[in-house]
């Protein structure tokens, strides 16, 4: 019995539908429709489960497969229920054999305007247009990612059925290798599971580069994880933008405008992102100001502080002037913890206090903290926080603590009561020879 095909239309080249929206990679401040986001997330997600799921069982992917090994295979005449079945299956494929995939082509039926047809390709299909390549840029020229590969699967509408009528498996470039596949943006994602446990990490203060170690080792290795911190820090800033929806970022503007009326030395800065979204702040008022300028020869730079409910770091910038009193320089809430936001923030401290820079800075052992100082402060001093590097001691020298049970007392006694140069490394030099620790790497 003949079937009645419905005449056909074609769609943009370039159109992409279903789950491969979700391989784009939001950056830290953009601005998302969250309610979108989730929806097409768990659709996909909820696909990828049932797929997985029946991979896992032996079952049938369709009810017209007869083996098992129709799961693991791609041939022109496959059937899937729905258009997401193909898709996810031919990302898993992709994965599998070493390769990133993209929608490449649809279309669209003249009568009902229903999809039909949909093309998927390899990433590197097809060629940049010269006119692209003719662009002046100030960057390097990047490295050529589209060389022509031929690699596809096309299926199309057959009755309540989809049918794969093409498929080519070969491909004209090396394919990766299973470790390096997992690093590709289209087959990054961060899991249900894995959200979970980075919402709890980062409600515990947990910061960003501690919750991937956390990950790395549940995942046994990097490679194995699914995402890199980059991808960590997109879903807790997507998380941290839905709490501005109700207006508290407009609040907080108005609240600097004010203050600047009614105080003309109060100065504040916000860092706005491509699509005039929020990101970090930061303000100082005029007696804080006028301390700097008297007081700036000491200067604490602390972001260890996490406390409030949009998990910020908040940062005071703090010194002490000439009563022994501590004082206030500035403030900051910093979208995240990485060098960018840290050079941003030191840049913006050094014009509001009129380009001067602190001669010595106090901070924790960052190494993205340390990177920006280098490279915004180059002539300031740069020492590690006392109190950071005691809470260190346990966990470092636990075996000398358990053994020797006057060594803490004779320890603080070398860092907070000696006075004079000399007298302090004679002591130090002493407890390490006592004690066994003169190899000591750490001390």
């Amino acid at each position: 019995m003949s079937r009645n095909c419905p005449e056909v239309e074609d769609v943009s080249s370039d159109a992409e539908i279903g789950v491969e929206q979700n391989d784009m990679n939001v950056g830290v401040g953009d601005c998302v429709n969250e309610g979108d986001e989730v929806n097409v997330e768990e659709r996909d997600r909820a696909v990828e489960d049932e797929v997985n799921m029946e991979v896992e069982d032996g079952d049938e992917l369709n009810k017209s497969s007869s083996s098992s090994s129709s799961l693991i295979e791609l041939f022109v005449g496959k059937e899937f229920d729905e258009v997401e079945y193909a898709q996810v299956f031919y990302k898993a494929y992709a994965r599998r054999t070493g390769f990133a995939m993209r929608t490449n082509h649809t279309r669209l039926s003249k009568d009902d305007r229903k999809l039909i047809l949909v093309e998927y390709v390899c990433s590197r299909e097809g060629f940049w247009r010269e006119s692209q390549k003719q662009i002046e840029r100030k960057i390097p020229e990047p490295a050529e990612t589209k060389i022509g590969c031929k690699a596809t699967m096309c299926i199309k509408k057959d009755c309540q059925k989809w049918t794969a009528c093409k498929f080519i498996r070969e491909h004209n470039h090396e394919l990766l290798t299973p470790r390096s596949i997992s690093l590709l943006r289209r087959h990054r994602g961060v899991t249900r599971v894995q959200k979970k446990l980075i919402l709890t990490l980062n409600e515990s203060d947990v910061p960003t580069r501690k919750i991937v170690s956390v990950l790395s080792k549940e995942s046994g290795g990097d490679f194995n994880v699914g995402c890199i911190s980059k991808d960590v820090e997109n879903y807790l800033g997507n998380k941290r933008r839905k709490l501005f929806e109700e207006g508290d970022a407009q609040r907080l503007y108005a609240y600097f405008l004010d203050r600047q009326c009614k105080e003309p030395g109060f100065v504040y800065s916000i860092q706005i992102d491509k699509n005039v979204c929020m990101g970090s702040c930061f303000w100082a008022d005029a007696g804080s100001r006028a301390a700097y300028q008297y007081f700036e020869d000491v200067v604490t730079f602390d972001s260890t502080y996490l406390t409030n409910i949009y998990k910020m770091p908040f940062v005071p910038f703090s010194g002490v002037n000439h009563h022994h009193q501590t004082i206030m320089f500035g403030c900051a809430l910093l979208v995240n913890e990485t060098a960018e936001s840290y050079i941003w923030l030191l840049r913006t401290l050094q014009e509001a206090m009129l380009g001067r820079a602190p001669s010595t800075i106090i901070t924790d052992d960052d190494k993205a903290m340390a990177k920006a100082i280098s490279e915004v402060l180059p002539n300031t001093t740069h020492r590690l926080c006392l109190w950071h590097i005691l809470q260190k001691f346990p966990e470092h020298l636990a075996h000398v603590y358990n053994k020797f049970p006057d060594f803490q007392k004779e320890f603080r006694h070398c860092i907070h009561e000696t006075i004079t140069v000399d007298e302090f490394e004679q002591e130090w030099s002493s407890i390490l020879a006592k004690y066994g620790l003169v190899d000591n790497d750490w001390l």
